[in-house]
């Protein structure tokens, strides 16, 4: 105890010899890359800097208070990763990032969201900011410490999905967090398994599954259901056919009909498989058939919506509904 008390007394007299300007630098050159160039107190005080000298500073413009303890050197507009930093930091004790912030702290593309989602232990004494949605677990679930902390992408992409303001957005964050291969499939299907409350569950139950591993056959199967209750036809499933580019297996086609419909799952949008699902396509296209896709999710998100594409493309194909 005494040798820390010690080194903070040297730390605090090194840094009183040094002109303002080389302990601006010495801040931004030690402290200012750790956190995107947002600092705290605490770092500060470690650095050898008083609080008045922090003021100083403060009161000079040169940088500018993010929170009760923190301050940005680098000027008043956070970057995106800053602030989070911030946000875990003001939230509460333990507090970290979730949901789709935690995705997108784990390198999720494409996806853009005004509010960070920030989770605490139930009983964490929080303060409000605006800005961050605080949010009160029984149990944080796993989480990742290198970096910012956050839960793991299994747990934050359930959370995500609940928060979602809608199915669509549900089921869109799903797709790509297993697309963009931030989480395992087995990882995710294995933290669903054991998720015992979850304001989607009807629709997730149905969803996490075909995106973990392709369920491929599954989707077949939905879809010939699907038709059933529509009164179409039953389709072949799982149909071997030779093309000029090897043997392929046909998803749906109806016999008949040359009416080819292909349900993909989240495997067919990752790597050089939209590349193979074209040729496919196109080859079904050479040989006169109507081609159709289907993104598995599709069925549970729009299902009427491709049933009618499906009908509409037997009827120009001749079939006609029975009376």
């Amino acid at each position: 105890m005494g040798n820390r008390s010690e080194d903070a007394t040297e730390a605090r007299q090194r840094v009183a010899r040094m002109t303002t300007a080389r302990r601006r630098d010495t801040v931004g050159r030690e402290l200012g890359a750790l956190h995107d160039g947002v600092v705290r107190f605490c770092e500060l005080y470690e650095l050898g800097l008083t609080y008045d000298q922090i003021l100083a500073e403060v009161d000079a413009g040169r940088w500018h208070r993010v929170g009760r303890r923190a301050v940005s050197i680098v000027g008043p507009r956070l970057s995106t990763e800053a602030s989070w930093w911030v946000a875990v930091w003001e939230c509460g004790s333990g507090a970290v990032l979730d949901g789709v912030s935690s995705l997108l702290a784990a390198g999720l593309r494409s996806w853009e969201e005004r509010v960070v989602h920030v989770s605490v232990a139930r009983g964490t004494r929080t303060r409000p900011r605006p800005g961050v949605r605080i949010h009160h677990q029984r149990r944080l679930g796993r989480t990742v410490d290198a970096g910012i902390p956050r839960t793991a992408p299994e747990v934050a992409v359930l959370r995500a999905a609940q928060w979602a303001v809608s199915d669509r957005q549900a089921l869109t964050v799903l797709a790509m967090t297993v697309q963009q291969r931030l989480v395992p499939p087995g990882r995710l299907l294995a933290a669903w398994e054991a998720t015992e409350r979850h304001r989607r569950r009807r629709l997730l139950a149905r969803a996490v599954p075909l995106v973990c591993d392709g369920a491929h056959a599954l989707g077949e199967l939905d879809f010939a259901r699907a038709c059933r209750r529509r009164g179409l036809p039953e389709p072949s499933r799982q149909e071997l056919r030779t093309t000029p580019h090897g043997v392929v297996y046909l998803d749906v086609r109806f016999d008949g009909y040359g009416v080819h419909v292909e349900i993909n799952g989240a495997q067919h949008y990752s790597r050089l498989a939209p590349v193979a699902d074209a040729l496919r396509r196109n080859d079904r296209t050479l040989e006169g058939d109507l081609s159709l896709e289907i993104p598995v999710l599709g069925l549970l998100l729009d299902e009427d919506g491709f049933l009618d594409q499906v009908e509409d493309a037997l009827r120009r194909r001749g079939w006609r509904c029975a009376a």
